[in-house]
């Protein structure tokens, strides 16, 4: 099993970063601020202005360590590639599955119904955890959960990806109907009235948002790793420049990994509304400190072990990503009858 390393997140805009033989340095102006081994990164976030030296982004290519460029309001701007690497008759089996209506279906049909089942999953661990909420919340939850129930069962039968894609906007909204109920802390605050982004309108879909770009750098960096392309998926459609196959492999760890995340960090008051900043109408950001506060909670997260529902043994959280996109690509070669969805147990 692959080790888990760690994931250097920059996230002082003032910050460059340079290479000084195996190490990573980080620079403020002459100043040298960090001195990291890069044996010991796996990855690398930065939301700087000043980016990078094309010494380090040629090391981290070499070493094939992720790199990846966020604003220092956390949204994408690029990553740093080198050559493409592995097994290049895996890549052009997933060429031709990608283009194959009936076997992309297939494979998007069991996605789908597992993001429906994990995020079933987090609602139920909500009434689970949560005995002293009202009967009316109650009703409501085991109510929303037949429901999404009876949708993850429609999506392992959908006969188009756009029926497929249906099925999946509708469990959503129910989904997200319920947010607002699970946050049982600092109520005033933190208030959510439906899923929003480009930009998020309030504090939680900002929150939701930079979660997610943080997974999908993790996502990314898995697929790449074990030789497959993260920009050609099956159910999201082919864009230049858009990851579809990590947004698709993203989308049974978005309730898991990145929902909850934030429900825990508003409910423990580890966040707070001095961490936002209203910029405008309409529009939220999250300050310096807020980002910090999410990356650290990440990366503990990361550092947790459950057991993997397929492989049957116990493995670090932060490795999931990983395990997919190799159980994919072992699917792909025709290794595994069936690709193994993650659910939550």
């Amino acid at each position: 099993m692959r080790k888990l390393l760690n994931t250097l997140y920059v996230t002082n805009p003032d910050v460059y970063l340079t290479k000084d033989g195996e190490n990573i340095v980080a620079r403020i102006e002459e100043s040298e601020v960090m001195r990291l081994p890069i044996i010991n990164i796996e990855s690398i976030v930065c939301m700087t202005h000043l980016g990078a030296s094309p010494y380090l982004m040629n090391m981290c290519a070499e070493r094939n360590i992720g790199l990846c460029f966020l604003t220092p309001k956390g949204n994408f701007l690029a990553r740093v590639t080198g050559k493409t690497n592995g097994n290049v008759l895996l890549r052009r089996i997933q060429y031709r599955v990608a283009d194959d209506e009936i076997q992309s279906l297939d494979i998007a049909r069991l996605i789908i119904a597992g993001k429906i089942f994990n995020s079933r999953k987090v609602i139920e661990r909500f009434k689970r955890d949560h005995t002293d909420i009202n009967s009316v919340l109650k009703n409501q939850i085991e109510q929303l959960s037949l429901s999404l129930k009876r949708y993850s069962l429609l999506a392992t039968t959908a006969e188009t990806k756009d029926i497929l894609r249906g099925i999946e906007g509708e469990a959503a909204t129910l989904y997200f109907s319920m947010f607002d109920d699970m946050i049982i802390a600092q109520k005033h605050a933190f208030q959510f009235h439906g899923r929003n982004r480009r930009p998020p309108k309030d504090k939680v879909n900002c929150m939701l948002s930079f979660a997610y770009t943080l997974l999908m750098h993790e996502v990314q960096s898995a697929l790449e790793t074990v030789g497959l392309d993260p920009y050609v998926g099956f159910l999201h459609t082919d864009r230049p420049g858009r990851p579809s196959l990590a947004l698709d492999l993203m989308e049974e760890f978005r309730a898991y990994l990145a929902d909850r995340l934030v429900l825990s960090l508003i409910n423990r008051k580890q966040i707070e509304s001095k961490h936002f900043i209203e910029n405008g109408e309409d529009n939220i950001l999250m300050t310096d400190e807020g980002r910090k506060i999410i990356i650290s909670a990440w990366q503990n997260r990361k550092k947790e072990e459950i057991q993997h529902p397929y492989l049957q043994e116990k493995v670090p959280i932060g490795l999931l990503p990983y395990i997919q996109a190799m159980l994919m690509a072992r699917y792909l070669r025709h290794d595994l009858e069936q690709y193994p969805v993650f659910l939550i147990q």
